[in-house]
């Protein structure tokens, strides 16, 4: 039995012509052979399996061949030198490449070294590289290859001519397969080739990998069918029957269809990504100028131009957005199956209206209304009671005594409103009449008493104390401790105080309305004012701590302080 060779080995581009999807950078290498003008460092960069190292490989032969006058079909391998960095990523490894390129090539013009996965040598061994790469041998050309360019030193970057290979698109990738197919003699349907597209993901190594397993299961014909099964990917008839479930309103069967999902082993997060995506699909069909970003073959293109036809934008728009928030909150959500369920009842319920009431059940008849009606009836049953009259039925007497009432209860109501317009707060006469009234109240307000008996500082000392006395029963005990902290004086009309701070003044100031008021009353006189003064280095020692206290008493007595010591007693 022969050995099996993997499509991506056995169908390995030979020429620039057979390499897929890179024509810019394929023509642009061609053109600098053909006209001399070919850089002597390369540098190859792009996603996996897009064609770097095997355009390298192309363009090694390629060069020897176009300099080469005796023999063109001499494939000058002697002369191709690949490295893996990956592996030879030392300073002594650049060092022994050094060491070769400085000989010569015995056949052929130039000694070409492709230097794979660049990325993975050490700072070292790029900075042992810089000079040899600014500065290389005239026989020498370094080709290097990297899927991470910005883990490249800049340096080296600088030095180096850069071809940025893009992803192979799913048209690419899907004629490239349908032709290795023709030539492998399998039947493949293209919606079975385009999955298989689809699924690589840009990469074309990736869609041979894929195309040799599906053939291992399949045989000599591709259905999409089994290609969908054999790659456990989600149909696009799933998503067509999940939308027209979503458009019929029918909750229960689309959450038996996402049960059914994930009983077959799909993510949940797989599936409702793959819903986004194709409302995406669907609202690109919307518009004939925007079909040609819908990557699908031709039979399926034809259903999404047919389920574009009953979703409107509005519906699109909306599904795509509870669509993608559900996907952004999968990971951080402790229940992510109710939460797509949840993302799919929304979905579903954007396009219901729901049952819309009638105004006709709210209309209650009249004679319900000639029982409970009383004699001044609010406005509110005025309305009901208009809303019966324009019936067409025979009145009743109940209906026109309900009539009169209302009649009388609109000209009120009528006279009331025409009152609140005139009293409007925004117009000019208002304004007028309220300055108006205030002036008035003013004058009719009575003159106060004027009280001036002459009271001694120790009556004045009384009612203070008296004062705070009725401050300590109210529970006031903050204001009664400053009335405390100070015996008042009088001077000139003038009640002076002096306390030990600015925070008690500010309190007594808040308070001294009430006082003042009291100190009035009691000593029949309302002419004196309150005059409070801080003197915090005269200030008093008030005890409030068990400390405090102790300095206090032994202030006054000495011997306390020695009876402490003496006992070893504590605070």
């Amino acid at each position: 039995m022969e050995q099996f060779i993997v499509s991506a080995r056995k169908y390995r581009p030979e020429t620039f012509e057979d390499v897929v999807g890179q024509q810019a950078i394929t023509n642009t290498l061609e053109n600098a052979i053909n006209n001399n003008h070919l850089a002597q460092a390369l540098l190859f960069t792009g996603p996996r399996g897009v064609g770097k190292t095997t355009c390298a490989r192309i363009l090694a032969k390629k060069i020897n061949q176009y300099a080469s006058d005796d023999n063109t079909e001499q494939d000058f391998a002697f002369n191709i030198f690949e490295l893996d960095a990956a592996s030879n990523n030392s300073v002594d490894d650049i060092r022994n490449l050094i060491d070769q390129i400085r000989i010569p090539p015995q056949v052929g013009k130039y000694k070409v070294y492709i230097i794979d996965e660049v990325h993975m040598l050490s700072s070292s061994a790029f900075n042992a590289f810089l000079k040899t790469l600014e500065e290389p041998p005239k026989h020498t050309i370094f080709i290097l290859a990297t899927t991470e360019k910005h883990k490249i030193i800049p340096t080296i970057l600088s030095r180096c001519q850069i071809f940025d290979f893009k992803r192979i698109t799913v048209t690419d990738a899907k004629e490239h397969l349908a032709k290795i197919a023709l030539k492998e003699g399998v039947e493949a349907e293209d919606d079975a080739l385009h999955i298989i597209a689809q699924k690589a993901d840009g990469a074309m190594r990736d869609a041979l990998s894929i195309y040799d397993r599906v053939v291992s299961y399949c045989g000599n014909k591709l259905t999409r069918a089994a290609v969908t099964e054999n790659l456990n990917v989600l149909d696009y008839e799933t998503y067509f029957k999940s939308t027209d479930l979503i458009l019929e309103n029918n909750i229960p069967e689309l959450l038996l269809q996402f049960n059914q999902i994930l009983a077959k082993g799909f993510d949940a997060q797989h599936y409702i990504n793959g819903l986004a995506s194709h409302f995406r699909d669907v609202l690109v069909c919307k518009h004939p100028e925007t079909i040609a970003l819908l990557e699908v073959g031709e039979q399926i293109k034809t259903k999404y131009l047919e389920q574009s036809k009953k979703c409107n934008r509005e519906f699109l728009l909306e599904a795509i957005d509870l669509a993608n928030t559900c996907d952004l909150q999968y990971k951080t959500s402790k229940n992510q199956r109710l939460l797509v369920e949840l993302c799919l009842m929304q979905i579903a319920s954007i396009t219901f209206d729901g049952e819309k009431k009638k105004p006709k059940h709210f209309i209650i008849a009249a004679s319900h209304f000639a029982q409970v009606i009383p004699n001044n009836p609010p406005p509110i049953v005025q309305q009901n009671v208009a809303t019966v009259k324009e019936e067409k039925e025979p009145y009743t007497k109940a209906t026109k005594n309900t009539q009169s009432i209302t009649t009388e209860s609109s000209a009120t109501v009528k006279l009331t409103s025409e009152r609140k317009k005139k009293t409007s707060g925004l117009s000019l006469k208002s304004i007028r009449e309220k300055k108006e009234l205030l002036k008035q109240q003013q004058l009719n307000k009575p003159e106060e008493k004027v009280l001036n008996q002459n009271f001694t500082e120790q009556q004045l000392q009384e009612a203070w104390v008296a004062y705070g006395e009725i401050l300590k029963e109210k529970g006031q005990k903050i204001l009664y401790s400053i009335i405390k902290t100070d015996t008042p004086k009088l001077e000139n009309n003038k009640i002076k105080v002096v306390l030990p701070n600015a925070t008690m003044k500010i309190d007594l100031e808040r308070a001294q309305g009430k006082l003042l008021a009291y100190l009035a009353e009691t000593l029949n006189n309302n002419q004196c004012q309150l005059e409070i003064l801080v003197n915090e280095t005269t200030a008093k020692k008030f005890a409030f701590t068990p400390r405090e206290k102790y300095e206090q008493l032994k202030e006054k007595n000495p011997l306390l302080d020695k009876l402490r010591t003496t006992f070893d007693l504590e605070l």
